[in-house]
């Protein structure tokens, strides 16, 4: 590889077409499913360990995180969490670029985070490339059960998705939104 020359993660995390099959990236991907797997077999008696694995498997963890198992993830270690983030059973974070999540954060059940997408254009998509784009998520958001956050959306603060939202755009900070795709219904006081 020539000093110029990004590998396949530096290309995931630019934005750019990447291979996911790539030695590093799976050798990463298995790093995550062990740690997942063993978070996966602790229980509410078992709170110190379950903060030691995520501590491991994420990039940056605060303090007095929950998150409920079962719970996926490509990598964990593009995932960066501020204090009391609670996520609810079921949640997945499709961390192929940066997944930054501020304090206070809500997920109801089975809440999809993915930064991951393929190209549309079917023959690009045939080569196996992927692409990822990075999600924001503000201080204070609650995110209902079952919404679907898509690559490179930002929700700001004090924000409410509701349940069932397919989050495809940006959204403001101090607002409900919902529906599929995901609209501002009603601006709400800080």
């Amino acid at each position: 590889m020539s000093e110029f020359e990004q590998t396949e993660k530096q290309k995931m995390l630019a934005g750019e077409l990447y291979l996911a099959t790539d030695p590093e990236l799976a050798a990463e991907n298995k790093r995550a499913s062990c740690l997942l797997r063993q978070y996966a077999q602790t229980t509410l008696e078992e709170p110190d360990l379950r903060e030691q694995i995520l501590r491991e498997l994420l990039g940056k963890v605060g303090d007095a995180v929950n998150i409920v198992p079962p719970f996926h993830c490509d990598y964990g270690s593009n995932i960066f969490i501020g204090d009391r983030f609670y996520m609810n059973y079921g949640g997945i974070m499709l961390d192929c670029n940066t997944v930054h999540i501020g304090h206070d954060v809500l997920c109801a059940p089975y809440v999809q985070i993915y930064t991951a997408y393929h190209p549309t254009n079917p023959t690009t998509r045939l080569t196996g490339r992927e692409l990822a784009a990075p999600i924001t998520i503000g201080n204070t958001v609650w995110i209902g059960g079952g919404a679907i956050i898509c690559p490179g959306v930002t929700i700001g603060d004090n924000t409410t998705i509701g349940a069932g939202s397919v989050v495809t755009k940006d959204i403001p900070a101090n607002v409900i939104a919902v529906g599929n795709p995901c609209r501002v219904i009603k601006t709400v006081g800080k």
